[in-house]
């Protein structure tokens, strides 16, 4: 196989590196390669060789701040950056190789195991399968109380970094191997204290939610690991969703396991894996079904049911703050998922009566579910922006859609941001005080060109029937207010009648939330209910969305993995 040097561009403009393999006829099959922490793509050369997969090509990156990518050595704004820079590799790997998600798998080591899994967990990749070698879901830290003295620290004295404790002889009992990491230039013993904190909180994060990963996985663990546990990996295997799912420990073996003795039978067993599954039928469709039996079901069937005693005192706490905190009283009013709530956690600006009462609304404000929202409203804004510039570079019309729009903020504020762009708008809203507040907000803006319409989200003929044909659809935390799927797919439905063809849909989704039971426990909906959600995992909602004919373009999500908003192109089929 010959190897060629790249780079790419990803989404914040940092040129990011990468090696290719590839055989002298062109494959048909992709493997994708993420490095360990402190290391770099060329450390996989021996494994590349030794895999020897037939009809298939190999890629490795360097992640940002690693090896030739820029950046900061050792650091990112967060690891979520590094998550995203991940997806937007594999999406420059399908443009400018051909590369099929459908026929991929990644292998991963360590650090970039949790990157993997991640991206995996949040971005939903069709790929074929999932390689873990010695996931780093937990570092081992020996210090007592580490994470939160580095937490203290990055609050106290602000960004700094961790020197690596890691000696080459304890990643690998291989002498030379030792010399090599030893000598190598690009290998450096330093990590951000951010990404380091980041990688334990998305690590339980993943491994809370490990049913949500539903791809064949093989987990490869070390049996003597200085730098990270089996027991975190065993715990993220007993949960994980998969159908398909190995797990195989190498008795003896150090961290490095890709360079340490007795790594031909590792790289056996995961050729094994591989071949098996790229000879395995692909399997695609079934998560449309998820809301009928799976992992979120049974969550939302265990909220349903009667909590413990302390709830009644929890929501008893929360209705006496709501006579002090405005937005704890509105949520009681209007409901904590009403688009009046949404507006007032946009505003972001607390108040009460009497200090206690700010205060306390200060509090509510910055709950991390709230936080998140807010981030959604920043990510719903830049994607429907590149929508419009590139409906504009196509010269095609920009004609929106919003079929439950509430107070109509994320269109009705692009257009006027876009005032030079000849555009047009239909807010749909099933509540007439919704489409109230979107008519007085266009008026402030003077925008003209906008036409508001009290329909019902669900209808698809209603919503087929929209003339004429919008290239922009927006549909904004509705979806997620519903567990069932039979209404969605309604929806969704009459969304690919109405968008026309080549035009885009944006949709939201939240995939995990730290605060379930808070909510269903403790917080009421609009209906004045118990406001009790199904989540669906981003494999779920993507699959509803692609059934209905529409192919996924690109996906933001929060640092936290809460709220994704995605695009999707109308295709033809």
């Amino acid at each position: 196989m010959r190897m060629t040097e790249h780079f790419f561009k990803t989404w914040d403009g940092a040129k990011v590196f990468y090696r290719a393999w590839l055989p002298e006829k062109p494959a048909t099959r992709t493997v994708l390669l993420f490095h360990r922490g402190h290391e770099h793509s060329a450390r996989w050369q021996e494994t590349v060789d030794a895999l020897k997969l037939e009809n298939c090509a190999v890629y490795a990156w360097d992640q940002r701040g690693h090896g030739h990518s820029e950046g900061k050595r050792g650091h990112a704004p967060n690891l979520a950056t590094v998550v995203k820079d991940a997806d937007v590799f594999a999406r420059h790997l399908c443009e400018a190789h051909g590369v099929k998600l459908e026929e991929t798998v990644v292998i991963a080591h360590s650090v970039g195991a949790v990157v993997a899994t991640a991206w995996v967990h949040d971005y939903a990749p069709p790929i074929r399968a999932l390689v873990l070698g010695a996931p780093a879901f937990r570092v081992k830290l020996y210090v007592p109380l580490a994470v939160p003295a580095l937490r203290l620290k990055q609050k106290v004295l602000g960004p700094g970094i961790v020197k690596s404790y890691v000696k080459a002889n304890m990643v690998t009992h291989d002498p030379e191997q030792a010399r090599a990491y030893q000598a190598d230039p690009l290998i450096f013993r330093e990590i951000a204290v951010n990404i380091l904190l980041d990688l334990h909180d998305t690590s339980t994060r993943l491994m809370d939610d490990a049913g949500a990963i539903t791809v064949p996985t093989l987990i490869v663990g070390a049996g003597s690991d200085w730098v990270v546990t089996v027991k975190a990996q065993r715990e993220f295997y007993r949960k994980l969703g998969s159908r398909i799912k190995q797990f195989d420990v190498f008795p003896g073996m150090y961290h490095a396991i890709f360079h340490d003795t007795g790594r031909e039978k590792v790289v056996e067993r995961i050729r094994t894996f591989v071949n098996e599954v790229f000879e395995r039928p692909m399997c695609r469709g079934w998560e449309v079904n998820l809301d009928k039996g799976g992992h979120t079901r049974t969550e939302f069937d265990v909220l349903r049911a009667p909590g413990g005693m302390h709830w009644p005192l929890v929501r008893s706490f929360l209705k006496f703050g709501g006579k002090f905190s405005e937005g704890i009283g509105l949520g009681w009013k209007t409901g904590f998922d009403s688009g009046v709530t949404l507006d007032y956690v946009y505003e972001n600006k607390a108040k009460g009566l009497t200090p206690l009462g700010k205060l306390i609304d200060y509090f509510y404000l910055n709950s991390i579910g709230w936080r998140g929202i807010r981030a959604r409203r920043e990510n719903m804004q830049r994607v429907l922006q590149g929508c419009i510039d590139e409906l504009r570079r196509q010269e095609r019309p920009v004609r929106m859609l919003d079929i439950a729009c509430g107070a109509g903020r994320y269109v009705l504020e692009t257009m006027a941001a876009n005032a030079e762009v000849e555009s047009s708008a239909v807010l749909r809203d099933y509540k007439q005080e919704n489409l109230d507040a979107a008519k007085q907000h266009a008026e402030r803006l003077k925008l003209q060109d906008v036409v508001f319409e009290r329909a019902d989200a669900f209808d698809r003929e209603s919503i087929a029937a929209i003339q004429p044909k919008p290239t922009i659809a927006v549909v904004s935390g509705l979806y997620e207010l519903f567990p069932e799927n039979e209404p969605l797919r309604r929806s969704l439905a009459g969304l690919s009648e109405a968008v026309d063809i080549g035009g885009f849909l944006m949709y939201t989704c939240q995939p995990w939330h730290p605060q379930m039971e808070f909510i269903a426990r403790g917080l009421t909906n609009r209906e004045g209910q118990p406001w009790i959600m199904r989540r669906r995992t981003q494999a779920e909602m993507d699959e509803l969305v692609r059934a209905a004919g529409f192919e996924k373009v690109s996906q933001e999500i929060d640092q936290w993995g809460i709220f994704t908003v995605s695009v999707a192109r109308r295709v033809v089929r």
